[in-house]
């Protein structure tokens, strides 16, 4: 299992500002609350599932199966 940034090096710049103003919340997430601090317990759980391969929701990061 591995996690990585977007491919897309656009996209993880405009994330990481959104992050940056938004105190470290997902920016694609409106309620601040400890569940969408990134990386967001959506992806967290994501991550555990060993079945899981794709991106968390903001497409921040990516979670193959493989290294």
């Amino acid at each position: 299992m591995a996690v990585r940034y977007n491919e897309d090096e656009e996209i993880v710049k405009k994330l990481k500002e959104g992050l940056k103003r938004k105190g470290g919340y997902c920016p694609c997430k409106l309620d601040r609350t400890e569940d969408n601090l990134c990386m967001c317990k959506e992806f967290r759980e994501q991550i555990a599932d060993p079945n899981f391969e794709g991106y968390c929701h903001c497409r921040l990061y990516y979670k193959s199966k493989e290294d």
